[in-house]
């Protein structure tokens, strides 16, 4: 299987890279795994009240304050990209807590309410599955080739982890 051909049972996947993990922190990119197989990602062009940044966060992410200024979309663009392609969906991340809150900051800043579900990743999977998650993952991003952190790649990654989880299970229903 590659990337081109992911079921189209495969959950909807959202990964958010941000600012930092601060109180303060936001969002500058947003990427989304389709059941279709394919990737959404965008630069979110800050606020101008968003300040925080954090190097660390730049460092993991190779994503400069200065390039989501120029290349990012506003919140309000980014927000009803999300809402057109993901309108009534549950969508799934691996990090909840954070996403949740990065994405009220983006939807907030846009003046409007999201149109999908976010839900944990382990809402997916069994106890089994979710112990073998990190090794899946590690899998999924070396059968995607996967060389840089960016949102859309990780929201692939974890994508073809829980379904190569989920394939694999002997009780798994399709």
């Amino acid at each position: 299987m590659n990337d081109t051909d992911i079921p189209s049972e495969a959950p909807c996947v959202l990964d958010v890279e941000a600012s930092g993990f601060g109180r303060h922190s936001y969002p500058v990119e947003v990427g989304v795994a389709l059941p279709d197989g394919r990737a959404l990602c965008t630069l979110v062009r800050p606020q101008p009240e968003w300040t925080h940044w954090d190097d660390a966060a730049q460092h993991l992410h190779g994503i400069s304050r200065e390039t989501a200024l120029l290349h990012g979309r506003s919140a309000r663009a980014v927000a009803e990209l999300l809402n057109t392609e993901l309108e009534g969906r549950t969508v799934y991340t691996d990090a909840w807590a954070h996403d949740y809150v990065w994405l009220a900051t983006l939807f907030e800043a846009a003046g409007l309410r999201p149109r999908f579900r976010l839900e944990h990743l382990r809402m997916l999977l069994d106890e089994a599955q979710t112990s073998s998650f990190d090794d899946a993952r590690r899998a999924a991003s070396e059968e995607l080739r996967v060389t840089r952190h960016r949102a859309s790649n990780d929201a692939r990654t974890l994508q073809l982890a829980v379904m190569r989880l989920r394939q694999n299970a002997p009780s798994a229903t399709h």
